[in-house]
């Protein structure tokens, strides 16, 4: 993913969703993958609800991970919040930033070292945008449903954004069961690695 990990960027290159949209398009049509099935972890997944939303033939299922609903309903509070989440973002220290951003996103020591160590090596700058890039991509659409098999994770101890209230509505709405991770926070697959693959080997047969 750009901007991400490896990748690099000319300078004043900004990440945007619609960017990423089109990476991960021109990467389906070139591994030429019929009906791939998509696991997307936050940013990830709510690529991938954009993704299955506006080119479904590309896609045979998708696994959402820790991510809230795209389209679903937001209270008056949780669009205020929304809007406020870049802005109060951007007022934190750039030192200071990676280990809120880790202790926020797990639970078990192993684990906020890990993200800390991940969330360090993105520029500050770089990060406020992917934060952008995600909250673009929250659009409600009340009538919508996942039109391939959808399989939902979320960490119990996921206490970012709404996604603790959005995900339970969004399996409701849809049908399916909330997979629940046990002590886990917003990136289960780092502090319950296990539990999450067992999961996601249930929903593959």
């Amino acid at each position: 993913m750009r901007g991400h990990g490896d990748s690099t960027l000319d300078d004043g290159i900004r990440v945007t969703a619609s960017d990423l949209l089109d990476d991960l398009v021109a990467l389906l049509e070139h591994l030429d993958l019929p009906s791939a099935v998509l696991v997307g972890h936050s940013l990830g997944g709510n690529l991938a609800q954009e993704l299955v939303r506006r080119h479904p033939q590309l896609v045979g299922g998708l696994v959402a991970i820790d991510c809230t609903w795209n389209t679903g309903p937001l209270s008056a509070i949780e669009r205020f919040a929304l809007r406020l989440a870049a802005p109060s973002l951007a007022l934190i220290p750039a030192r200071r930033l990676p280990r809120l951003m880790a202790s926020a996103s797990a639970v078990t020591p192993a684990a906020v070292e890990a993200l800390e160590a991940a969330f360090a090596r993105m520029p500050k700058a770089r990060f406020l945008d992917v934060w952008r890039a995600t909250t673009a991509l929250v659009a409600p659409d009340p009538g919508y449903r996942t039109p391939v098999p959808l399989t939902l994770i979320r960490g119990e101890r996921d206490r970012t954004g709404n996604i603790a209230t959005a995900m339970p509505d969004w399996a409701r709405a849809e049908g399916v069961a909330e997979h629940v991770i046990p002590n886990a926070g917003h990136v289960p697959s780092l502090d319950a690695p296990e539990a999450v693959s067992a999961v996601l080997l249930e929903a593959a047969r």
